[in-house]
């Protein structure tokens, strides 16, 4: 069977998107792989997440974590205003306020595609 002219040419435009936009897809989903907590007195905790993510420059990059508590609320985000391409994982803080009684928070990535999803991390809240 001939293959026609039309044909060849959607083919090749196929081709051409999937090579231009397959990076994209393969970046997957922002991982948040490690975590820390620390008390700071007054109800503020400083908090470290490290992030792992196939950073491919601004088109898909790794762009916040949240700080959700028990039941999903989000008690604070950390926004990441770059991509790190060449720096992973990479770790970065932020400091808030956490209510009394919480006993855990979670910590979850979101990148610039996929939005929130990947693997999260539970932190045991300390006492002060």
């Amino acid at each position: 069977m001939k293959t026609t002219l039309l044909t060849k040419s959607a083919l090749l435009a196929q081709l051409a998107f999937t090579l231009l936009f397959a990076p994209l897809a393969f970046a997957g989903e922002a991982d948040v792989v490690d975590g820390s907590i620390s008390a700071m007195g007054n109800g503020q905790y400083r908090i470290n997440a490290t992030v792992l993510h196939a950073d491919t420059g601004w088109d898909h990059y790794a762009n916040r974590w949240d700080v959700l508590g028990p039941d999903g609320e989000v008690l604070g985000v950390r926004e990441l205003l770059h991509p790190h391409e060449n720096e992973q994982p990479f770790t970065r803080s932020l400091t808030l306020e956490i209510p009394a009684g919480i006993a855990f928070v979670t910590l979850q990535a979101n990148d610039s595609v996929h939005g929130l999803g990947g693997k999260t991390f539970r932190l045991d809240v300390p006492g002060e």
